[in-house]
Order: structure tokens, then C-alpha cells, then sequence
């Protein structure tokens, strides 16, 4: 009898990684209608990497001449260049966004700028607050702690802004999809993370710290992390991954998620991430095969799951959608549970 209309909003989810940014436009039953991919300069500092990411934001809801004049990608079509191309950000400042027109083509949409559109979700690298919007000191990139970044993209937008950790925002998407009541999605690409769903929910932890797997230290006198430590497992997958032994990139993984299955009990690891996407076949057999030889010597009755996740490269920028989109659905015990501050 009754029937969602998709076209009736829209939600953009946008991942920022430390090289690169992807951006989705998504309708209300989650489908995305358009994207842009763009080169990005994680270190250039908050101000560049907003302005990049406003622009682009901007003409994917076609607010910008560049939008109306190079129309919209459509899903799985390559996307148009990039006024970030011409106009990079550097350390030196941020370009300057196009001339905002009202309206612009979706598909066989046409959407009013600002009208429809329910607001942004920003995935990226942690640690920091979701609820507050606030960058802690991301590894490698000290210059962003405490950097309000919610705040400022809404102001620089007009428009609602849900922050959360690319993790996160991953396992939030999976989770609404129904893949499992909990399990943990491990993101393996410019740095390593973990996503946890516990009880049907994205866990946090009481100051919104949880799933920082990367700084697990599973070696005592191990190579240096950017984060200061010693024996991190990021640095020892990274380490092994730049001299292109993936073997042991994925055994490196394999130990760490071990300890992770053997602590909260989980019965689903899910992998992700470029570096994973490369070898999906490798890291499901290599973390599989350390994590099914603990279990044996632990006398596990069950075997724990070990797979690539579906969604590919696009799942995180679609569970930052996720973050808007969700709570719109009734579904914000998912997205935000009730330990949010």
C-alpha cells in the first residue's frame, strides 16, 4: 500500500583518507546516485582538506557552475574532472569553489540546492569525538588535534554534519545491511582500524574511543608506530606491506585479531580496506589460518568467521551516508547508542 519515495532527500557521505577523498550522494533507500573521487593531501591541515571537501561537496549537489557544466557521475560510471585538479589545495591555502547555481541533474533527478538534502556524514582516520565532532591527534597528523571539524563544514556548507571514524561508519553501513548481529570490520589501507557492532549496535565506548586495533601492541621491542609506541600492529602491517610481503602482513593481522576474538568473543571478522581489496584471497586465508589455529589451541567449539566485506571500496563513504540517514529511519540505536555524550 505504501511505498518510500527515494527521491524525496538525499544524504552525502564523504570519506576522507590520508590520500584521497570519495563523496556519495545517496538517496533515501541508500542507493547512491552520483560520486566524486578526487587526490587529497591528508597533511595539507583542516582548513585545505575542508575546502577541498566543500567543493566537491558542492558539486556533487550541483551547487557550483563545474556541477552544471560537467553534469553528475552517475553510480558506477567513472567520474568527471575534478575542480580540485585545476585547483588543488597545498600547504600554501585552499582554492577557491566555483560560481553556485540553483539547481543541477542527478540522474533524473533535479534537486534544489540545499532543498532535500538532509545533511553530510565525514568518515575518517581517528582517534576522535563523534559526538563533538572533534579530531583527537591522528596518527601521523598531530596538527589536527582538537580540530572542530563538524563545526566547520557546517558552517562552510549550511548544512547538518554527523562526524565518525571511517571504521565506524563502515560497520555501521554492514550492520544496517543485517550481516550480523555483532561482529568486527577490520579496515586495512593507509593505516589499520577495527569497527565494532556489538548487539546489533556501532560500539564506541564510553569517550567514543573504542576500535583504535591499529595500536594494539602485539611486538615489545617492535619497529616504531607513528603514534610513539613500539610493536604496534599498524606499523608491522604497513612495514610489511611496503616491502611486499603480504604473508606476513596478513599473519601480523591475524594475531591482532585473535587477541580481538578472544577478548569480546565474536564469531565474524570482516576485512576491508585497498590493501585488503588487492589480496582479497590472501588476507582471508592468512588471517583466517592464525585465527584458526588459536581457536584450536584454545579448544573453541565454533570457528570464527573470516571474510572480505561486501561493499568494496565504496562502503565507507556509503556508511557515512548512513550517519545522516539513519536516525531519519528510527534506526539511531544503530548509529548512535546510548552512550553518546
Amino acid at each position: 500500500m505504501l511505498r518510500l519515495v527515494p527521491g524525496a532527500g538525499y544524504a552525502v557521505g564523504v570519506h576522507l583518507d590520508r590520500d584521497s577523498l570519495l563523496a556519495v550522494l545517496v538517496d533515501l533507500a541508500g542507493v547512491v546516485v552520483a560520486e566524486r573521487r578526487v587526490r587529497l593531501d591528508f597533511g595539507a591541515g583542516g582548513e585545505a582538506v575542508v575546502e577541498v571537501a566543500a567543493v566537491e561537496i558542492e558539486v556533487l549537489l550541483g551547487r557550483t557552475s563545474v556541477g552544471m557544466e560537467a553534469g553528475l557521475p552517475r553510480a558506477g560510471g567513472s567520474a568527471h574532472p575534478s575542480p580540485s585538479s585545476r585547483l588543488r589545495s597545498s600547504r600554501g591555502g585552499p582554492y577557491r569553489p566555483a560560481e553556485q547555481l540553483p539547481t543541477a541533474e542527478v540522474g533524473e533527478q533535479s534537486i534544489a540546492a540545499g532543498a532535500g538534502v538532509l545533511g553530510v556524514g565525514v568518515a575518517l582516520p581517528g582517534p576522535l569525538d563523534h559526538a563533538s565532532g572533534v579530531l583527537h591527534r591522528v596518527t601521523g597528523f598531530p596538527e589536527w588535534d582538537g580540530y572542530p571539524l563538524r563545526e566547520v563544514l557546517a558552517e562552510r556548507l549550511g548544512l547538518p554534519v554527523a562526524v565518525d571514524k571511517d571504521t565506524n561508519a563502515a560497520a555501521l553501513g554492514l550492520a544496517l545491511a543485517g550481516v550480523a548481529e555483532s561482529f568486527a570490520y577490520l579496515h586495512l589501507g593507509t593505516g589499520l582500524g577495527a569497527g565494532l557492532v556489538l548487539g546489533g549496535g556501532v560500539y564506541r565506548g564510553a569517550r567514543t574511543g573504542a576500535g583504535e586495533f591499529g595500536h594494539q601492541v602485539v611486538r615489545m621491542d617492535g619497529p616504531l608506530c607513528e603514534c610513539g609506541a613500539r610493536g604496534c600492529v599498524e606499523a608491522l602491517c604497513l612495514a610489511a606491506v611496503a616491502r611486499g610481503d603480504l604473508d606476513e602482513a596478513a599473519r601480523a593481522l591475524g594475531t591482532a585479531v585473535g587477541n580481538l576474538v578472544a577478548l569480546l568473543d565474536i564469531d565474524l571478522v570482516l576485512l576491508g580496506g585497498r590493501t585488503v581489496g588487492a589480496a582479497e584471497e590472501l588476507f582471508v586465508r592468512g588471517v583466517g589460518a592464525v585465527v584458526a589455529e588459536r581457536a584450536r589451541r584454545e579448544g573453541a567449539g565454533a570457528a570464527v568467521g573470516v571474510r572480505v566485506a561486501p561493499g568494496g571500496e565504496r562502503g565507507v563513504a556509503e556508511g557515512a551516508a548512513q550517519l545522516v540517514l539513519a536516525p531519519l529511519f528510527g534506526r539511531a540505536s544503530a548509529a548512535f547508542p546510548a552512550n553518546r555524550t
